[in-house]
């Protein structure tokens, strides 16, 4: 059986969002997927516009997600540690970038595979914040 595992914010869920839980879904026979928590959005001075324990409920409700586990920090490696997942599921606006260089290093030696999915062009959170951002001030 093979366990594949991804993780995100999945703050004003989209398409992409969809995408790429589709697609790690494809890829394995169990998808864990990491949601962040709302301390952890704020350490990196952001605040999600839909509290945690509803980003939870809409991820687990998902067909594609087997289980759905809080990510409450960013140590990649001690959720591997937790979870013991084959593969790892990520967007590719991360790849060839120094953290996830580093991160591809460590998994490699313990036998985890990290996948990139194409990041989705024209659509993100950030992208519907900005949006909705002009509208409030027209």
């Amino acid at each position: 059986m093979i366990l594949g595992y991804t993780s995100g914010v999945f703050d004003l869920f989209h398409v992409g969002h969809l995408r790429l839980l589709r697609n790690a879904k494809g890829m394995c026979d169990k998808l864990i997927v990491g949601v962040t928590t709302d301390e952890l959005v704020a350490y990196k001075s952001k605040k999600a516009v839909i509290p945690f324990v509803e980003r939870i409920e809409i991820i687990r409700s998902i067909e594609f997600v087997d289980s759905v586990v809080a990510q409450e920090n960013m140590d990649k490696f001690a959720m591997w540690e937790k979870l013991k997942f084959d593969v790892m599921f990520v967007g590719d606006d991360w790849q060839k970038t120094e953290k996830w260089d580093d991160l591809e290093k460590q998994f490699s030696e313990v036998g985890v595979r990290i996948v990139y999915f194409p990041y989705t062009k024209g659509t993100s959170s950030t992208l519907i914040n900005q949006v909705l951002e002009q509208l409030r001030s027209q």
